[in-house]
């Protein structure tokens, strides 16, 4: 039937331009060698596998590999571990990670790659993060990857590190050391730190914050957090400075005073702490900063709070104070650090 006069066809609606493809997951290559230590080598799979963005997509691929062709490598257990990949993995790889072993060999005793070590590292394209946990290091640094550069290792091997690769600037008193393109961090514990560290570098508190609980472990420990405390855990007659740091993460944003978190715990400032340096591995001060780093990263990704409001009520008092805290911390500006988890968020 003929359209009356007067009537307007509807127009066909214009074709909609395909949606853009999710965004590749980040590859992590781990690398396998005889002798490695089960715990650090499956740290990466556990922190980055649990990464994933608001679809519930994950953010991270994570594949082993071996320097030989796949199959078994020998452990520092009563195990050997089936590897299904091959040095060529490294070539694919954002990111390389070096567990720790204990059969470096030459590596350890000489500060020279082996042959097929350096084969596979060869592979490695330029621009690929590099990440080692504990005496992983020694193969980065027999590399001549960290010439000139500092790193950190499990606190008993520093001396031997530092002796066999005196161009390195090693610091045997932290977690981690964050270089930009390569990480270096302790032994064992030190590794998921580290991890975590990277997921929220890339992805942001809010990612790195849900891995850890999932894992319980806890969601930040600076890097530079000693690595080692003569009493980790206090003895079970002494008072602890617990109160104190709960009362204060309640009152981030007003000015704390040492003698007001000492008076919570009934102890002179001086005993308050040594308690608490003794416990938490940090000064109160370096604690307290910590916690306003991470209050106003929160609140920069999550809210749309201005500046100077963040800066309040982290407890920075001024957006200068808080600009000058997080680029110390982060390297980035608070503005900077907002449009990039930002943009991360966005493409979730």
């Amino acid at each position: 039937m003929a359209e009356s006069e007067g009537s307007h066809a509807r127009p066909s609606p214009l074709p909609q331009p395909p949606l853009p493809p999710p965004p590749r997951p980040h590859r992590v290559t781990v690398l396998a060698m005889d002798g490695v230590i089960p715990f650090e080598l499956g740290i990466p799979q556990r922190i980055f596998g649990l990464a994933r963005d608001a679809e519930g997509r994950p953010l991270y691929e994570v594949v082993t590999c071996s320097v030989r062709p796949p199959g078994p490598v020998r452990s520092d257990a009563d195990f050997a571990i089936l590897v299904e990949h091959g040095p060529e993995a490294l070539a694919t790889a954002d990111t390389v990670v070096v567990p720790a072993s204990y059969e470096l060999g030459p590596v350890y005793e000489e500060g020279r790659l082996t042959d097929e070590l350096a084969a596979a590292f060869a592979r490695i394209r330029p621009g690929t993060r590099l990440v080692s946990i504990c005496t992983g290091g020694y193969v980065l640094a027999a590399a001549g990857l960290l010439d000139g550069r500092p790193a950190t290792t499990h606190w008993a091997s520093a001396t031997h590190f530092q002796e066999l690769f005196p161009r390195i600037r090693v610091d045997a008193d932290v977690l981690f050391i964050d270089d930009g393109d390569i990480l270096t961090s302790a032994g064992v514990a030190a590794g998921v730190d580290l991890c975590i560290h990277l997921v929220r570098r890339d992805q942001g508190a809010a990612v790195a914050n849900d891995v850890a609980r999932r894992t319980v472990v806890p969601p930040h420990r600076d890097g530079g957090q000693a690595q080692y405390i003569q009493r980790p855990v206090p003895e079970p007659q002494l008072a602890t400075t617990r109160a104190a740091r709960a009362w204060a993460l309640d009152r981030l944003d007003e000015p704390l005073r040492l003698h007001d978190m000492a008076a919570q715990e009934a102890m002179s400032v001086r005993t308050f702490t040594r308690r608490f340096r003794e416990e938490v591995g940090v000064s109160p001060g370096q604690w307290l900063t910590q916690q306003r780093v991470d209050r106003a990263r929160h609140l920069l990704e999550s809210s749309d709070l201005s500046v100077d409001r963040i800066a309040r009520e982290a407890g920075f008092g001024t957006a200068q104070s808080m600009r000058q805290h997080l680029q110390a911390a982060l390297g980035v500006t608070p503005t900077t650090y907002r449009r990039t988890f930002r943009a991360v968020a966005a493409t979730g």
